[in-house]
């Protein structure tokens, strides 16, 4: 009997995702390639990566960058701590069920570690391509949250913050011309 309660735990632990695991079609990118809704977790966890890695670059980019850059990154640390803040808002309130990470993610860390090892004249070259990457890659989470995510109030916030983010993709690609 204490076996098979044993091995049925163990079972039921393996079949449970841990909760800031992000499903493999998320992170690989098959979900955005296909169009599929990231679940309510992974959204959640994309979009927190997302804000932490911002903050963080923003704030080398204020000490590293050209001053377009410290300009972009002014607003990035404005925009970015307020959607922070919203979806913290959320899952603090109880409306959206999901856990926020706290730091970042192995990938994160390793576009962080490569700004921070720029050099301020080679900066340039690693972050204004890293915005456009990440501000589209975040464009296609919120789109698809936002079409067809399934906590309605979430969904709703994706659809919400979406301009703000076309508008920095729209400014990262200026940065990122503005250096060729």
């Amino acid at each position: 009997m204490n076996k098979w309660i044993v091995s049925s735990a163990c079972a039921a632990l393996m079949l449970t995702p841990l909760a800031f695991a992000q499903s493999v079609g998320e992170k690989t990118g098959v979900n955005s390639t296909l169009g599929i809704s990231p679940t309510t977790q992974d959204f959640v966890t994309e979009a927190a990566n997302s804000d932490i890695l911002e903050l963080a670059a923003a704030k080398l980019a204020e000490g590293k960058g050209n001053a377009d850059e410290k300009k972009f990154a002014e607003q990035m640390t404005v925009d970015h701590t307020k959607t922070s803040k919203d979806l913290k808002g959320l899952v603090d309130s109880g409306d959206v069920k999901a856990i926020i990470p706290v730091k970042l993610d192995s990938s994160g860390q390793k576009k962080l570690d490569e700004l921070s090892d720029a050099k301020p004249q080679d900066f340039a070259g690693y972050y204004d391509p890293m915005q456009v990457s990440a501000h589209k890659d975040a464009i296609s989470l919120f789109e698809r949250y936002a079409k067809s995510g399934e906590n309605p109030k979430l969904k709703d916030w994706a659809g919400k913050t979406l301009p703000a983010l076309q508008h920095h993709l729209e400014m990262a690609q200026n940065l990122n011309k503005n250096r060729d």
